[in-house]
């Protein structure tokens, strides 16, 4: 979903914790809350488990990291939403 491309994106951007990624992509929502944690735990453990994010543990703290194939599947994400905007892009009328 377009949660994980989210998360692949920042986390190309620098490394971060579970509550840093939250509030990153909440600025970037244009200052919308953070997600709740019940929102980006899960999706980073499917991103785990996919292979595309890693993390290192500071004492209770994970610092999640992009690996090789999540950079792969960025890319994949990239070219993808490239086709579908300027498909609409042909679409949309001034």
């Amino acid at each position: 979903g377009f949660l994980s491309f989210l998360l692949l994106h920042e986390l190309r951007q620098r490394r971060g914790a579970g509550d840093d990624l939250a509030g990153r992509i909440g600025r970037r929502r244009g200052g919308a809350a953070p997600l709740t944690p019940g929102t980006i735990y899960p999706t980073l453990k499917k991103l785990r488990r996919a292979k595309f994010v890693k993390y290192t543990r500071f004492g209770r703290k994970k610092v999640y990291d992009l690996t090789p194939e999540g950079s792969k599947e960025l890319a994949r994400c990239y070219r993808l939403f490239g086709v579908y905007f300027a498909g609409l892009k042909n679409k949309v009328r001034k």
